[in-house]
């Protein structure tokens, strides 16, 4: 039995330059460490990570090997803060040169159990592979896939993973594996698909070839096998031409059964507790109010902010959810993909884009929809050139490149980005960059110096715009839109995301948003979200809140009455709080918006975009490559 021990500890641990024969003395320690090993390949890594902490203090010899194992053990386990105060613990100079790759590797975990993709990234690059035992190797292409995939890098994640695939050797573990690859290349726009795509017989060019192909309209059976007999001859030894592709092709992608039980996963403390209490405030509104209480599922909150969130997601399905709703900070999103293989559904309440997984739904108030609805409002009025003024920070920055990029998509052309500092209250040095004004001084002054007389002088605005996009807060705004009138833009129609609406009519502040058109959730509007939960019927329930939560109340109606949609939701719409929802192709639920527009104060329905707009919104899919945005602008 000790000769068992011992040659386990000396395959899997590393912790000896030589194995050789067991002094009575150290007898426990061989002992103690295969029993953790043995606990780590049961995936019993909490258990595993307590032994490797007794034996790291116990053993003060061998100290930075045991604290090596146990911040490996922790991060399996979903305990990123335990697993970086061992890793920062360890003396590098202590370890063997694999146990130092093993290091960064762990650091790398950890970094994007934060979130943190770049980080990790660094850390990647400094690991040298080939150094790693064979599981380590996995571990490390499972990252790289990930890393990759969060920063917008879909071929390199792809690639990653197809480097993975010779490692795996369980069936189930290939074939999930080779749906990761499919479905992160099924991100891509097509024209980057064929424009990047290696010739045959890359492996890489046969999965993007193939992603391709299923990224065109549905083909009848006919079309579909012919065009799938021409991808296996042009790829005949492709590792997704096998029974695979027959049964990922077969398996219904959206298929789930109704849960009896539903698992809420939400801050109870920490910045995001105030917001988390206003979703919660919409999910029991909805709940109370369920007609079908035949079909009610029983609910439980989880408090995320206890435990890492793979560890809570456990600890719900151990306690019989077969649903989540949460997590809602895009951190904790990122950290359960990473560590779980979700068995059950996750309706997560936020978006991290480029972040594709099986199970995993996401769905919140993304400036994505935002900006393409507000843009496609404007191209439907005709409109084709557009400037945009937004406040001088990362999110406005993030505001103005979605619609930059959504106003491109429909031919429109963008003349010009400014911002503005949004605690001034003087905004005319912006205004007069966005409209040329400075160009007409600047000529006014060069004349007076040549002619050395007085003239007359009235400051003439561009006239090549058509159409001005802002985004403000209310109070901002109302102090914005006048400004841009009084610098000669009376007859340039302004366009805003919804943040300049504080959600409550205000006709006697509103007044100075006169014109201002806008799209926004359908719940703010009484008149066209009717019924026990629309706003006016729910006014003791918000009325607790600030007026910047009132959004995430509907979003927490949405989020619980969209569970029984989810089954048809990719080829159904559902009529929701914050909008007409819809299940794309990425898993992401996107939110057709309802537009109004400002007038004697009062922000008046105009509707939701017609059948041209939506066709233009179908378009105006894909976010600049580096999304960073929370899916509300107070929860990251």
């Amino acid at each position: 039995m000790i000769r068992l021990h011992l040659t386990l500890c000396c395959l899997s641990l590393t912790l000896l330059s030589a194995c050789t024969a067991v002094p009575p003395k150290d007898q426990p320690y061989f002992e103690d460490a295969a029993q953790a090993e043995t606990l780590m390949t049961s995936g019993k890594h909490r258990q595993a990570a307590k032994l490797y902490q007794n034996l790291a203090e116990t053993y003060p010899l061998r100290q930075s090997q045991f604290r090596l194992l146990a911040a490996d053990a922790l991060v399996q386990s979903g305990e990123s803060d335990k697993a970086k105060q061992y890793a920062d613990s360890i003396d590098p100079s202590g370890l063997s040169e694999p146990q130092r790759q093993q290091l960064n590797l762990i650091y790398a975990q950890i970094n994007l159990s934060y979130g943190n993709a770049e980080q990790a990234l660094n850390r990647l690059n400094l690991v040298r592979y080939d150094k790693l035992a064979r599981e380590d190797q996995k571990k490390y292409y499972r990252s790289l896939a990930f890393a990759h995939s969060l920063t917008g890098n879909l071929l390199d994640s792809a690639q990653a993973r197809i480097k993975l695939s010779p490692l795996l050797t369980a069936p189930e573990q290939i074939s999930t594996n080779n749906a990761a690859i499919l479905e992160t290349l099924s991100l891509l726009p097509r024209q980057t698909l064929i424009l990047n795509q290696p010739p045959a017989p890359d492996v890489l060019g046969g999965w993007m070839a193939l992603a391709n192909l299923l990224k065109q309209k549905p083909l009848d059976d006919a079309e579909l096998n012919n065009a799938l007999a021409s991808w296996r001859q042009a790829f005949p030894n492709h590792p997704a031409n096998n029974e695979f592709l027959l049964d990922y092709l077969t398996k219904p992608r959206h298929a789930f059964k109704q849960p009896s039980a539903i698992a809420i996963l939400l801050p109870e403390s920490g910045p995001y507790a105030q917001a988390a209490k206003a979703i919660r405030e919409g999910i029991m509104a909805a709940y109370y109010h369920q007609q079908d209480t035949a079909s009610q599922p029983s609910i439980r909150f989880y408090d995320s902010m206890q435990g890492s969130p793979a560890t809570v997601y456990d600890q719900a399905v151990a306690n019989g959810a077969e649903l989540i709703i949460g997590p809602l900070n895009k951190e904790k999103i990122a950290e359960l993909a990473a560590g779980s293989d979700l068995k059950i559904p996750v309706l997560a309440l936020n978006h991290v884009d480029n972040l594709s997984k099986s199970n995993l739904y996401q769905f919140g108030l993304s400036p994505i929809d935002e900006a393409q609805q507000v843009s496609a409002k404007a191209w439907q009025d005709g409109h084709q050139k557009a400037v945009i003024l937004t406040p001088a920070s990362e999110q406005g920055e993030r505001i103005a490149n979605y619609l930059t990029e959504a106003w491109l998509q429909a031919d429109g052309k963008m003349l010009e980005v400014q911002s503005y500092n949004p605690k001034e209250h003087d905004f005319s040095y912006p205004i007069k960059q966005l409209l040329n004004l400075n160009e007409s001084e600047q000529r006014y002054h060069q004349l007076r110096r040549l002619l050395a007389r007085k003239l007359e002088f009235t400051p003439r605005r561009r006239h090549d715009v058509d159409a001005i996009f802002i985004y403000a807060s209310p109070t901002v705004a109302r102090s914005l839109n006048p400004q841009l009138r009084f610098y000669h833009a009376t007859d340039v129609p302004v366009y805003a995301t919804p943040h300049l609406y504080s959600g409550v009519p205000n006709p006697s502040q509103d007044i100075d948003l006169n014109n201002i058109t806008f799209c926004d959730i359908p719940w703010l509007f009484s008149e066209v979200y009717q019924g026990e939960l629309n706003q006016e019927a729910l006014r003791s329930n918000w009325q607790q809140f600030p007026n910047i939560y009132l959004r995430l109340i509907a979003l927490g109606i949405d989020a619980y009455n969209l569970v029984a949609h989810l089954d048809k939701l990719d080829t159904a719409k559902y009529q929701g709080a914050t909008g007409n929802l819809l299940l794309n192709k990425e898993n992401r639920i996107t939110r057709q918006l309802i537009c109004a527009k400002f007038k004697d104060g009062i922000a008046v329905v105009s509707g939701y975009l017609d059948r041209a707009a939506e066709d233009y919104q179908s378009i105006a899919v894909d976010p600049p490559p580096a999304e960073k945005d929370s899916a509300f602008s107070n929860v990251q």
